[in-house]
């Protein structure tokens, strides 16, 4: 029986998703073995595949660990190196990972590196998209434009409201936090902020959250929106004269915030 993603933490904020389907289990982002086998002994579960979004070390760190005694498939982008990849992946293609009974469609999404793909399950209505949209932001552009990044969250934000986000940090309440900012007025971003600052004060996981409250609340999805664009117009002049110069305006100003 197929069960809904689990977080399993790394590092300081990461998530590595875990994918259990009956006593097997598919791993997205593996940066760290330890913890990836900690979860597969403590439930008894065979590592069948592992999946890639982008190449920074803290996705793929663990992956010749995890590789070492077991002969699975690591699925990831065929723009960038991943070690140990057996199966590049390009936009459109579509896999159903050993062991699991789902189909992922891939969607490549540049901006926070250049080769950056997303996997998107229409059945579950569930979304990986590593380190391109977060919970109330995005990731920062260490390779992509910000004309490529603002694509790619517009591309993403066309997939079903319920589409649920599982994104690779915890990084809600700062997100949030700029995002108030932005628009300190909107009521819906308060309400979300608040609940989000109590989940976290609790020791909760913020994630994953779903696309209309992404659509509603997360200002770097919003930037066609006038109150946005007169904030980011505010500090800097001529922001506002194209979506995505709002955008670049506001990805700067997170980058200092």
């Amino acid at each position: 029986m197929l069960s809904s993603p689990t977080a399993i933490p790394a590092f300081r904020d990461n998530y590595i998703w875990a994918i259990p389907q009956g006593d097997t289990c598919v791993v997205v982002d593996p940066g760290d073995a330890a913890p990836v086998e900690q979860f597969l002994a403590q439930h008894a579960l065979a590592l069948t595949a592992i999946v890639i979004t982008h190449h920074h070390p803290d996705h793929v760190g663990g992956i010749a660990a995890l590789t070492a005694n077991r002969d699975i498939p690591v699925y990831g982008p065929a723009h960038e190196s991943i070690p140990g990849m057996t199966h590049p992946l390009h936009h459109n293609d579509c896999i159903t990972p050993a062991g699991l009974d789902i189909a992922l469609r891939v969607m490549e999404v540049p901006g926070h590196t250049l080769g950056h793909i997303a996997f998107y399950c229409a059945d579950q209505h569930w979304l990986f998209c590593g380190d391109t949209l977060f919970a109330g932001g995005c990731g920062r552009l260490f390779e992509g434009t910000p004309s490529q990044m603002h694509d790619s969250l517009q591309t993403l934000a066309e997939l079903p409201g319920e589409t649920l986000v599982y994104c690779a940090h915890e990084y809600t309440q700062a997100n949030l936090d700029f995002a108030l900012a932005v628009t300190p007025d909107d009521l819906r971003l308060q309400a979300r902020h608040s609940a989000v600052k109590q989940a976290r004060q609790l020791g909760e996981i913020t994630l994953p959250s779903t696309l209309a409250e992404e659509t509603r609340t997360n200002p770097f999805l919003r930037a066609s929106d006038p109150a946005v664009k007169a904030a980011c117009e505010a500090r800097e002049p001529g922001a506002r004269e194209s979506d995505t110069q709002t955008f670049a305006a506001l990805r700067r100003w997170k980058d200092n915030f």
